[in-house]
């Protein structure tokens, strides 16, 4: 099927955007294990993965506070200083998009786990993210990857073939409902692999 795609979906955050609460957190808790356990144990990435699907920011917050009360300056600087979390561009792979955008050949789309609340803040950051042609934010639709209604939704929405879609994401996980809806499916792990993953399905 090489050659026989009309529509490439993007996630965002660590494969279009560098965001990543270690951006933040190595100016709060230099300490690398100090940094790693706080992460790991209190502002996990299962409990930012519910601001995700759709919970408020404030009752994330609170729900920490009032379990780690020692901790609470360091669980309200994580989405009080959230925008210190993206650190720019993920320039390879915007360049790959914005091959792709030129082509005239593909429909591209953003399906992404991301807070409703913090969202417009990227947007008004980064230019390339009003490229797509359309977009699904779990935070919007109260629902996030990889529970199968995110892909549906997005294919429902914008009236897409996942048997001529190519689906890329940094989290194996979220491949899978696309690879069983039919979706040629990419592992991002960097700009240069991407590259030669488009190339050799016929996109680049």
């Amino acid at each position: 099927m090489i050659g026989n795609y009309d529509t490439i979906i993007f996630d965002l955050g660590a494969v279009l955007i560098d965001w990543h609460p270690d951006h933040l957190f190595r100016k709060l808790l230099p300490d690398d294990k100090e940094r790693e356990s706080f992460l790991r144990d209190i502002c996990t990435p299962d409990w930012n993965e519910e601001q995700d699907g759709g919970r408020s920011l404030s009752e994330g917050t609170e729900l920490l506070v009032r379990q780690f009360p020692e901790k609470e300056a360091l669980i309200r600087a994580y989405y009080g200083r959230w925008d210190e979390m993206l650190n720019g561009p993920i320039q390879g792979t915007v360049d790959i998009m914005r091959e792709i955008r030129d082509s005239g050949e593909y429909k591209i789309y953003a399906l992404t786990n991301w807070s409703a609340e913090t969202f417009p803040i990227a947007l008004e950051r980064y230019d390339f993210l009003g490229w797509f042609h359309g977009r699904v934010v779990s935070g919007e639709e109260k629902t996030r990857k990889p529970f199968m209604g995110m892909y549906t939704t997005l294919i429902d929405r914008y009236s897409i073939d996942p048997h001529r879609s190519v689906y890329i994401d940094d989290n194996a996980r979220n491949l899978k409902p696309a690879g069983e809806l039919g979706m040629a499916t990419v592992h991002f792990k960097d700009p240069e692999g991407l590259r030669k993953e488009m190339t050799r399905l016929g996109i680049l």
